[in-house]
């Protein structure tokens, strides 16, 4: 028997980042607000207890921070005509769980999206023609352009005191900033952490070669910092422990680090963890949310009945959600019908692996999350494509997150994985081997989508979530040209050897290697109900009282990790919402 809650004004589905600040808005408009968690409570003094957090062997490989794959993942293949077998072991991405989600687990690159990137269609046929965009490539404009997300930027970067250097203010440019920037309303909150010495090397090489290198936005505070809710942040300490775990020192943004401590004391807020919710509910029409069920920590089912409903759960689960819940109509490639589901995209990483001579000492447990120095020479639109026949480009940077003994002990191709040859090759290659990567865009296809699996199901009965993608000409073209220069910097700093390791063609998408856990689309936001599900609000055009968040509305993915975007497009949201809809309950973009 299914058991009946007290209604609510809003109930968040997930509690990440956009969970959090949608908890924080709303609260602060006088709403009720519920979130429903399917993970265990997690906070800093829990999570993060030092030194209990540094196991690097509990959270770096058995992933104590992420979701249980044996109970719920994901099904995947590359083609249509395959079928899709389950992802049973993290590899390519890591799913968060709990509360704080992958914003606990983060490294804190926090970027902003190029202005050309959110019309990326209309840019791309403007300056080089409509016939530039190859047959089968389902790009699509956001509906919002950067001058709106502009202040909402701002607020996302003072709410996590983002540490970097900003390159252009109000127009203005600023030396050691990031000279290809649009413009910002306000410099970065707190400055640029510390380079370590491989950062300053490839900071070195890259102005040789004529190249305007800039310290990476980092949310890593890199001074004691107190943000606009009144929560305050310590300074970072270098240690090393930032990817996978939750930060001992407080000093990586998190939601546990930078909104919770005040929303969890609201009394208009509560959160229910241990909450698995398998459906929205609708009411006869269709047209209409009345909430959500769930399943609770005993496994009885539970309605939940909420004015509105927010998905701000990863971008993977809100998809799925809907498609669970028959909201919106699901994608059919083949017919190019439907939008539910519609332009999955991934990100394209590759990498230049680099021997510095021998005697050179660079201290690789002295690390940050995000800290380090970049280019963006070739990330966006900012160089010439006319000549080189494909769209997209990279963020090329060089950052050291630790240099941890598992899995960030480095050493040549082809040693073996153990035994005295490999510890002989841990010892000489620590010191003097560093990385620089290559942070690719993924354009949207249309034979890249994700819907419900007709063979697995997860502990709950419910259809896994089904993944077809695989990597495309254009990606592999884009990567080769800017792991190439890389491969320049690389040279550049004189070292003993070095691989550059891009992609060939005909390369499969191989989920076996941590990649990125970029992972975006299924739920995108638009201009039109034909090809989009949620408005430029991220209000769904199907059911207005129901909005949705997150990376699963990016049309496509970019040279950038998602997490600034999704912030300042959660907080337009919640503007929204509180300006817009409430006064006036129902759809805020006429169809």
């Amino acid at each position: 028997m299914t058991i009946k809650k007290e209604a609510v004004d809003v109930v968040l589905v997930g509690f990440g980042w956009t969970g959090a600040i949608m908890g924080q808005e709303l609260t602060e408009a006088g709403l009720n607000v519920l979130a429903l968690e399917r993970g265990e409570m997690q906070d800093t003094p829990t999570a993060g207890k030092y030194p209990n957090v540094a196991d690097e062997l509990k959270f770096s490989v058995r992933g104590k921070l992420f979701q249980d794959l044996s109970k719920e993942t994901v099904t995947i293949r590359h083609t249509m005509s395959e079928q899709a077998v389950p992802y049973r072991q993290h590899g390519s991405f890591l799913l968060g769980t709990g509360v704080g989600g992958a914003g606990l687990h983060w490294n804190g690159l926090h970027w902003r999206a190029l202005p050309e990137e959110l019309k990326i269609r209309s840019h791309y046929e403007e300056r080089y023609g409509k016939d530039f965009i190859p047959d089968g490539m389902t790009i699509q404009d956001f509906g919002v352009s950067y001058e709106e997300l502009e202040p909402y930027f701002t607020q996302f970067e003072y709410v996590c005191g983002v540490s970097g250097k900003a390159g252009n203010v109000n127009g203005e440019k600023q030396e050691g900033g990031n000279q290809f920037e649009a413009f910002r309303s306000k410099p970065y909150p707190l400055p640029p952490l510390k380079d370590v010495y491989s950062a300053q090397m490839f900071a070195k090489a890259a102005t040789e070669l004529g190249y305007k290198p800039f310290p990476i936005p980092a949310s890593n505070a890199s001074e004691a910092y107190t943000n606009p809710y009144g929560v305050r942040l310590g300074p970072c300490n270098y240690c090393g422990y930032c990817e996978h775990y939750a930060c001992y020192l407080y000093s990586k943004a998190s939601p546990q680090t930078t909104i919770l401590p005040v929303l969890l004391r609201k009394p208009n807020f509560e959160l229910r963890t241990q909450s698995q919710v398998i459906r929205v509910n609708l009411d006869s029409t269709g047209k209409q949310a009345t909430g959500v069920t769930y399943i609770d920590a005993q496994g009885r089912e539970v309605e939940q009945p909420a004015k509105i409903v927010i998905l701000s759960a990863f971008q993977m689960h809100n998809v799925r959600l809907l498609l669970l819940s028959k909201i919106g109509q699901p994608y059919n490639p083949i017919t190019n019908e439907g939008v539910v589901g519609k332009n999955y995209a991934y990100q394209m990483l590759t990498s230049v692996s680099v021997m510095m001579p021998k005697g050179t000492t660079l201290n690789p447990f002295i690390g940050t999350g995000a800290g380090g120095q970049a280019i963006d020479e070739f990330n966006g639109d900012n160089f010439d494509h006319g000549p080189l026949g494909f769209i997209g480009g990279a963020n090329i940077n060089h950052h050291r997150s630790g240099g941890r003994p598992i899995k960030q002990a480095t050493v040549p191709a082809g040693t073996p994985s153990w035994g005295t040859e490999w510890k002989g090759a841990v010892q000489d290659s620590y010191q003097r081997a560093m990385s620089i990567s290559s942070s690719g865009s993924v354009m949207a296809y249309r034979d890249s989508f994700l819907d419900l699996d007709p063979n697995y199901t997860d502990s709950n009965g419910q259809p896994l979530l089904r993944m077809t993608f695989n990597w495309h000409d254009n990606e592999i073209k884009m990567a080769q040209y800017t792991t190439g220069k890389a491969g320049e910097i690389a040279k550049a700093m004189n070292p003993e050897s070095y691989k550059v390791n891009a992609k060939k063609p005909g390369a499969l998408y191989d989920t076996r290697p941590y990649q990125t856990t970029h992972t975006t689309g299924g739920a995108i936001m638009g201009t039109d109900p034909k090809n989009s599900v949620v408005n430029r609000y991220l209000q769904s055009w199907d059911v207005p009282n129901l909005f949705v968040m997150g990376a699963c509305v990016f049309p496509q993915n970019f040279g950038y990790n998602p997490t600034g975007l999704i912030g300042a497009l959660t907080y337009w949201s919640a503007k929204a919402i509180r300006e817009q809809y409430l006064p006036n309950p129902g759809p805020m973009v006429q169809a």
